[in-house]
């Protein structure tokens, strides 16, 4: 009726009742708020072929590669002091190890990583073995031997562990093989590894130069192998450094193994560097010092031409690399040559420049005499 007071809530809709939530709810929401940054931090591995072309190297990255260098200038510097046969193989085994170690842990990241917590504790793992394995290597031949290889071993366990945790979330027609194709970063990775390792040169000049009384023969010696390491810089990036191989599996393995005697070689002539400077005052350089020097020579060119060999340019400008191949076998072989005649210190690097300048100086002409003007791409 009008005028008749109304009783709560008349005319206002049905009363709202308040219901006690499912049960579980609160625990399910608590879980979701637990599982966003789970997700976010420590992420599965990657999908194979998911991962970016185009993808900056981060600092993360970096820093291991800096590690493993720690062990290529302990093997050099180990090298430096044992110039030997024995010494020589001690240096090839313990560097091929520290290789084909980097090389995997870099194609782990690049194929299946992401910038989350997981890659900063599979890496810093590594990390923390590498440092291990350091501390092992001047004695890897010796006393130090069985730690050595056990440290080895386990960063190859830990490895393998990476490498199976990513095949098990991985599609089933990538399950088996890894079928490895070469990305922008993993080059860019690739070349930096290249240039930290011919810092070894420079390394090799600067301790012997520090070692010796100072004279200006010695320091003429010294600056002559700087120009040498120099010239193993421009036989790599001018001709097959920073460039994609082809998208074929044969060409990225060529591409990728091409890397390991490079690298090797030039870590070598910077170990023998440090004799080169050490006897600048010798009418003839030692033999172990002409031999890993010129031999190490002999080898950036051969293996640069393995890369290029490997590259898209080797096809489309084969004006250019067929000729630059012939080239480089020829001054392998001279530098071979000069090895064996071992003249005075000062001589055998003034030749070493000359020698690694004839590949240079003739893409330098026969880029000039092409009517496009064409670079080695």
């Amino acid at each position: 009726m009008r005028g008749q007071s109304s009783g709560p809530g008349e005319g206002a809709g049905p009363a709202r009742e308040s219901r006690p939530p499912p049960p579980g709810t609160g625990a399910t929401t608590r879980r979701e708020r637990w599982d966003r940054p789970r997700r976010a931090l420590w992420q599965p591995p990657r999908p194979h072929g998911e991962q970016p072309r185009e993808r900056v190297v981060g600092p993360l990255e970096l820093f291991y590669d800096l590690a493993v260098v720690v062990l290529v200038a302990q093997a050099a510097h180990h090298l430096a002091g044992h110039l030997t046969w024995g010494g020589l193989g001690e240096f090839a085994a313990v560097y091929t190890l520290v290789w084909i170690a980097w090389a995997n842990g870099s194609l782990h990241h690049e194929l299946h990583g992401h910038e989350d917590a997981r890659a900063r504790s599979t890496f810093l793992l590594q990390i923390l073995v590498l440092v291990a394995m350091a501390a092992f290597i001047p004695e890897a031949g010796g006393a130090r031997g069985a730690a050595f290889a056990l440290a080895a071993g386990v960063l190859f366990a830990v490895l393998a562990v990476l490498w199976l945790l990513a095949a098990r979330g991985d599609r089933p027609e990538y399950r088996r093989p890894s079928r490895l194709f070469v990305t922008d970063a993993l080059i860019e990775r690739f070349g930096l590894l290249t240039i930290i390792v011919l810092g070894e040169t420079l390394t090799g000049v600067v301790g012997g130069l520090a070692a010796e009384p100072a004279s200006g023969l010695t320091l003429a010696v010294g600056l002559v192998a700087v120009v040498v390491g120099f010239g193993a810089w421009w036989t790599y990036f001018d001709f097959a450094g920073h460039r994609p191989p082809r998208p074929e599996p044969v060409a990225t393995v060529q591409w990728l193994l091409g890397h390991l005697p490079l690298t090797a070689a030039v870590a070598a002539m910077g170990a023998a560097m440090v004799g080169m400077v050490g006897h600048a005052h010798d009418g003839r350089t030692p033999a172990a010092t002409a031999w890993v020097l010129c031999g190490g020579a002999a080898v950036v060119l051969g293996a640069a031409m393995l890369i290029a060999a490997s590259l898209q340019a080797w096809r489309g400008d084969r004006g250019l690399y067929r000729p630059l191949a012939r080239a480089c076998a020829a001054v392998a072989v001279a530098s071979l040559v000069l090895g064996v005649a071992r003249p005075a210190p000062l001589v055998l690097g003034v030749a070493l420049v000359l020698l690694l300048s004839v590949p240079w100086g003739l893409a330098v002409a026969r880029r000039l005499a092409s009517p496009a003007g064409s670079a080695i791409k």
